[in-house]
């Protein structure tokens, strides 16, 4: 059975002397909007949903290659194993979505390359639309789960600090090598809030259901577990609180935009939650 009531959900963590999600086109520095409010990509959020979905045993779609686990090197190799000889658009997005959580929760686009290669030839004589029209196909499934970009409550201070490599150079390794110089840089403090919505509608069409939204609010106070690198370093981001609201309905009480706003916090954490008639929220503690 599918969704049964329209859900909003919002997480507040914090950030501490970490690189919460690096700017690749801005020397990996931490994003950051005009205003200076420190940015997390709902891509890099999704990431770390999926991360802790596996680790709860889950089966997933979209694996990185730090946290795969299963043989399969690329997405097509992943998809070639569950869905090969399965012939029709929506025969292929059901087994789709019955087989990868992510796929079901946050949907996802399978592109099928044409049998002769990217676009099949023509024979001589012949119209282009004609016998070589053989173009694969595109196969787009629309996911009940959207998470937004979580920003920090204030602007954020970003440190950048130098630094060094220092290696043997060539040869037999008893000359030292020239230093590499590098950078690394870090958010040294912010409060972070990010909110989400599950769609009954759209849950109907990829039979995500009630056990699934459990199973991610079950991960969301766990985030940032198992997540350390060298620029997250573990401890130094937190899940301080995650806001749970299930709707009586499937269509809901309220828009996604009003339960959201009634959601305030404060620099340091601390949050003020504006109810809405019937429409009472669950608060689950982070760590």
């Amino acid at each position: 059975m599918s969704l049964s009531n329209k859900i909003d959900f919002a997480v507040i963590f914090s950030v501490v002397n970490a690189n919460p999600n690096g700017d690749p086109l801005n020397g990996n520095r931490p994003r950051t909007i005009y205003e200076g409010n420190g940015e997390v990509s709902d891509v890099c959020i999704k990431r770390k949903i999926r991360n802790r979905l596996m680790e709860a045993g889950k089966a997933i779609f979209v694996q990185s290659d730090d946290n795969k686990i299963d043989e399969h090197g690329s997405l097509r190799s992943r998809a070639d194993s569950v869905l090969s000889g399965i012939k029709g658009s929506d025969e292929i997005a059901k087994k789709a979505c019955a087989t990868w959580l992510d796929v079901r929760a946050f949907g996802q686009l399978f592109a099928f390359k044409a049998a002769g290669g990217k676009k099949a030839k023509a024979k001589e004589g012949e119209a282009a639309a004609g016998a070589g029209d053989d173009k694969g196909v595109s196969i787009g499934i629309r996911g009940p789960v959207s998470v937004q970009p979580a920003f920090s409550i204030t602007p954020v201070s970003v440190t950048s600090t130098q630094i060094t490599k220092s290696v043997s150079g060539e040869g037999d390794g008893s000359k030292r090598g020239s230093d590499t110089m590098g950078m690394k840089h870090r958010v040294d403090q912010g409060i972070y809030v990010f909110c989400g919505s599950m769609n009954p509608q759209l849950a109907e069409k990829t039979g995500f259901s009630d056990t699934d939204a459990e199973t991610i609010k079950a991960v969301l106070p766990k985030l940032f577990e198992n997540d350390a690198s060298s620029a997250r370093p573990e401890g130094s981001m937190a899940v301080e609180k995650v806001i749970w609201w299930r709707h009586s309905s499937k269509a809901g009480q309220y828009s996604s935009a009003k339960v959201h706003r009634t959601l305030s916090v404060k620099a340091d954490g601390s949050y003020q939650l504006n109810n809405l008639p019937e429409l009472t929220p669950e608060e689950i503690n982070g760590f």
